[in-house]
């Protein structure tokens, strides 16, 4: 099962390297030109098992934007750039995780690697997220793909991730993790690309097929996303977070 996914995941990053060059060369550019500084964003993130890896993104934001310590990022972050809005808006930023994925640090579809800060608040029963590789993409980056604007406006983007977000995205990582196929993954990929064009199409088609495994009507709701997102529990833990530590 292993060795397939593997697989799938080594053609596949080789093609979209191959078949993406041109793309990647021009914003390699256009991001270089705007302040004479490297065009790609490499940041440790949590890999399998808690390993440490680089990951690669274009970047969107000012240099050393890290330093604020603020690691959510909101539409309305004065630290992003003016070309950084484009790339972030189309997920262009994500396109260099091609090479992650050659390199076998990721897989194509998988929870989304976090922050260290993030991964050291996590429950017993959200490390469980930590014992496959993570992906470019999975549920909740489809269901919660407007993250940035979701926290556009927050006195603290990083707590009410943890509050509105996070427990809902563990949730989906978790229930990935206990469905995976080949199948799943391919439906993923085409669910992300549709995406793009109708968000709402997809995620009807991703609240059916939860419905079909019997998911947790809460999880269900909450992926249709015709309501306003409310602060909740994530797994394994009783309360609501109400500080980030």
């Amino acid at each position: 099962k292993y060795n397939l996914k593997r697989l799938f995941d080594f053609i596949l990053s080789l093609i979209g390297i191959i078949v993406l060059m041109p793309i990647i060369i021009i914003f390699s550019l256009l991001i270089w030109l705007q302040d004479f500084k490297s065009p790609f964003y490499v940041a440790y993130r949590v890999g399998k098992y808690g390993k440490l890896f680089k990951m690669i993104k274009f970047r969107s934001m000012i240099v050393n934007a890290s330093s604020s310590g603020v690691d959510s990022t909101a539409d309305d972050d004065h630290r992003i750039t003016n070309i950084g809005k484009v790339v972030r808006k189309f997920k262009i930023d994500e396109i260099p995780q091609l090479f992650n994925v050659f390199l076998g640090q990721m897989s194509f579809v998988g929870p989304r690697p976090n922050v260290l800060n993030e991964t050291n608040l996590y429950s017993e029963v959200e490390n469980k997220i930590l014992t496959v590789r993570p992906g470019i993409t999975d549920f909740s980056s489809i269901v919660f793909s407007d993250e940035g604007e979701i926290l556009k406006g927050s006195d603290n983007p990083d707590l009410k991730y943890n509050q509105i977000i996070r427990p809902w995205k563990s949730r989906l990582a978790i229930l990935y993790i206990e469905n995976q196929s080949l199948l799943i993954d391919i439906k993923l990929i085409i669910w992300t690309i549709l995406s793009i064009i109708n968000k709402r199409l997809v995620l009807k088609n991703i609240t059916n097929f939860l419905i079909n495994i019997d998911c947790d009507q809460r999880l269900i709701n909450t992926c249709k996303r015709d309501k306003e997102l409310e602060p909740f529990p994530p797994p394994g833990f009783n309360n609501i977070i109400n500080a980030r530590q």
